[in-house]
């Protein structure tokens, strides 16, 4: 009598793998509750950094979560599931990552329990549905307005979101640049804040000299050493096509027999490109940014003309360049009329061993850009992390307006409403919700063991204070004492904590909903996940 598995060998390749059922769900589950393993001593003020050394030798020191997650090297096909709601987490919001990965596998220990005790996978992923709408309509609920001209408040939120960060030493100044940019920029439009405030690193300074800069940050310098390094009054003119010779469309052969014929060659090559570098003085440019190339000799003459020139500009920074200065991208020169774009100064500065290009006061703006000092290039990357992250958090309290406290307070209130949920419910799904509702005492939990804190007293003390219906209580890590968390600045967005939970709650449900993992020659793996 041959089994199911002799079968298997005649509709699948050799060499295939095949895991099903309760080992298939054991051995996803396992996978991604490494993951959230590995990031979680990142999470809180006092999460510790992961230093990643990638094939080439190079170093990333960082507590950010998706950084961590991005720059590992993973294969099972189950914790790559749980790297992607990181991934979304940061495009949609910008932060939280870690708290999304963190929830999404503590969701999956508390479905292996129920698994073990007997209950279906379908009954649990209909209780962690159910579970994760009403916590979305609980915290709807419970969040506060927030009004955008309320500056303290939106200086705290970027505060929050640096602490424990490498901008923390800095957070003030450097939530006062975030706040005043974005502000200026939800004056004019409130729909792409993120996307329209740029984050740039210059090597050499403290981070304490960080600026906001009304304007764009390019990542290249003069073409040529006699350009000017400094323009004021700047004139801006963006070209699309190259400054150089056009090349013919088709084959051409040009036979040259004297040395005067090849001087007239070349004085006509001269002349044409002159010709060009006069176009360009004749707009009142004395700023020249190029998407394309620039002639060796054009550059020479675009010297001696005293204009500032750049060529090969990336697409996305001549567009920001059209939005901070109000010049139009242009193809042609002789259509140059009333295109040109203004900035205060246009200045090349060095950062490490390189140079960039700064393009600032310029007037009204729709693009700005924040300059990030830092003493080595560790430094400002990490300190630019935080601020990305800080920048995700303001600019998305601005456009929802809407925030809840932090320091584990809102999981705690999520916790006790969906345990009060669960019982008004008749079926087996209640069990899938209050374990829903357990999974989040993972995150204060972990704020305290990353503090050096006893995370049961800490759970237990705040249990203690929202029972007595202190909602926004929460701990403060850097004492161990609980606090009311919207009062002391601790806050957090809406939309970051809704975004975590839906995220953890879709790849939960969809690994669960796994009893089959067939793994072909090619991408198999071994049957258990890879040490992390």
């Amino acid at each position: 009598m041959t089994n199911k598995k002799d079968h298997e060998q005649y509709i699948l390749p050799e060499g295939t793998q095949r895991n099903t059922g309760r080992n298939a769900q054991r051995m996803n589950i396992l996978a991604a509750r490494l993951i959230a393993e590995t990031v979680r001593s990142t999470l809180g003020p006092k999460g510790m950094d992961k230093m990643l050394v990638d094939e080439e030798g190079n170093i990333t020191v960082t507590n950010d979560g998706v950084t961590i997650l991005k720059e590992m090297n993973i294969d099972h096909p189950s914790a790559k599931m749980v790297i992607e709601i990181a991934k979304t987490q940061e495009e949609e919001v910008g932060d939280g990552t870690t708290t999304a990965v963190v929830l999404a596998g503590e969701l999956l220990k508390k479905a292996e329990e129920l698994l073990d005790s007997g209950i279906h996978p379908t009954i649990i992923v209909k209780g962690y549905r159910l579970a994760n709408q009403e916590a979305l309509r609980i915290l709807e609920k419970t969040a506060k307005p927030i009004n955008k001209e309320d500056k303290e408040t939106l200086i705290k939120i970027a505060e929050t979101a640096m602490t424990g960060k490498g901008a923390e030493e800095n957070k003030e100044k450097l939530s006062l640049i975030i706040v005043e940019g974005l502000l200026e920029l939800a004056t004019r439009d409130e729909t792409n804040l993120r996307s329209n405030i740029s984050v740039k690193r210059k090597i050499g300074n403290n981070a304490s000299e960080s600026e906001l800069i009304r304007g764009v940050i390019i990542d290249k310098e003069k073409t040529h050493p006699d350009m000017p390094t400094k323009i004021t009054n700047a004139k801006i003119l963006l070209l699309d096509t190259p400054l150089e010779i056009k090349s013919t469309a088709s084959e051409t052969k040009i036979s040259i027999n004297t040395p005067e014929m090849m001087q007239s060659f070349i004085d006509i090559e001269e002349k044409t490109l002159k010709n060009l570098v006069e176009k360009v003085k004749k707009t009142g440019a004395n700023t020249l940014f190029c998407q394309k190339g620039i002639d060796d000799l054009a550059q020479y003459f675009l010297a001696k003309q005293g204009i500032y020139a750049i060529r090969r500009v990336k697409r996305s920074d001549m567009k920001k360049l059209s939005q901070a200065t109000g010049a139009k991208i242009i193809s042609d020169l002789d259509d140059a009329e009333n295109t040109i774009g203004t900035a205060g100064i246009v200045e090349q500065v060095r950062t490490g061993e390189d140079y960039i290009t700064l393009v600032k006061e310029c007037k009204n703006p729709r693009t700005l850009s924040i300059l990030i000092k830092g003493s080595t290039s560790h430094v400002a990357d990490e300190t630019a992390r935080a601020v990305e992250d800080a920048i995700g958090d303001v600019a998305t309290v601005i456009q929802s307006k809407k925030a809840v406290p932090g320091a584990g307070s809102t999981e705690i209130l999520l916790s006790k409403k969906l345990k009060i949920y669960a019982h008004t419910l008749k079926g087996r799904e209640q069990l899938a919700v209050q374990s829903f509702a357990e999974a989040f005492e993972i995150i204060p939990k972990t704020l305290a063991e990353n503090a050096g804190l006893d995370p049961i007293n800490v759970l237990t003390e705040l249990k203690h204070a929202h029972d007595a219906n202190k909602n926004e209580e929460g701990i403060n890590v850097f004492n161990g004492e609980l606090m009311n968390s919207w009062q002391e600045g601790v806050i957090e967005p809406l939309k970051i904590k809704s975004q975590a939970i839906n995220s953890a709650t879709e790849v939960a449900t969809m690994i669960l909903r796994i009893d089959d993992v067939i793994l072909s020659e090619k991408q198999k793996t071994r049957n258990e996940p890879k040490e992390l």
